[in-house]
């Protein structure tokens, strides 16, 4: 009787894994998208904290409006993005392992699975997508490691840097890793930096080639030579391509 009773219990956890993997896999883009964002502030500065307490969701507006914008002429029909800051928290997220083996990311993940399981309260309610931004003081920092987003779990590990002149940057960034939640891969190689052509070039198509005015999101620069590309200033110099658009289900 015990037997068949636990036997059940772990066919229905089952079930319930199977079900979510499926539908985050699987997004339904008519209902409304809610995208929660937790600040933390990752070098434990007075100036990183300041740069926190400024923080508000009209702030993130514009990278809202964005994909909310590109979403609907792709699909044709309205869609509903929004974006709410939550609660600061005062944990950092496991780190990505730098250079890992297959063993590490998976250990890493379950343990960033498990972090995001701990932060979750029950007033965050159940947002479609998950974020935690680590803000960083660029005085003392010039260079930030890589984000990184799970499309098992939707949920990101998201590293900002605390300055009113890096926040266009930051919505790139912020917007990028999003998309890395509902699917979208990255374009760009990871040896050099540079985007792929033609998929990571927001127009391949374009003569001549060099210099490209735009990036697209998901290879993250603007491709200037063969060899050579540049930070975008700001949303608007990027598109989301169309094989973008189709890997998190924007087109059929």
């Amino acid at each position: 009787m015990w037997k068949k009773i636990r036997v059940l219990c772990l066919l229905i956890i089952l079930l319930i894994v199977a079900v979510n993997a499926y539908r985050d896999k699987n997004q339904d883009w008519g209902k409304p998208i809610f995208v929660l964002l937790h600040p933390i502030n990752a070098d434990s500065r007075p100036s990183t904290q300041a740069y926190i307490q400024s923080l508000s969701e009209l702030s993130l507006s514009e990278a809202q409006q964005y994909l909310q914008n590109t979403a609907q002429r792709y699909r044709g029909q309205p869609t509903y993005i929004y974006f709410k800051l939550g609660r600061e928290i005062k944990v950092l997220p496991p780190k990505v392992p730098d250079q890992a083996g297959l063993l590490d990311v998976i250990l890493w993940s379950l343990k960033f699975r498990y972090y995001a399981w701990q932060q979750h309260k029950r007033v965050d309610g159940a947002p479609s997508v998950t974020l935690f931004l680590n803000y960083y003081d660029p005085t003392q920092r010039k260079e930030l490691k890589h984000s990184t987003a799970l499309e098992n779990g939707r949920i990101g590990s998201v590293n900002l840097f605390a300055s009113k002149k890096q926040s266009e940057q930051n919505k790139i960034v912020l917007a990028h890793e999003l998309l890395h939640a509902f699917g979208a891969t990255d374009k760009y190689d990871l040896a050099s930096g540079q985007p792929i052509f033609p998929i990571g070039y927001a127009d391949p198509n374009q003569q001549p080639l060099f210099p490209q005015a735009k990036a697209e999101l998901m290879a993250g620069h603007i491709p200037t030579s063969q060899t050579q590309s540049k930070m975008p200033d700001s949303l608007a110099q990027t598109v989301i391509n169309e094989l973008t658009a189709n890997e998190i289900g924007w087109t059929k």
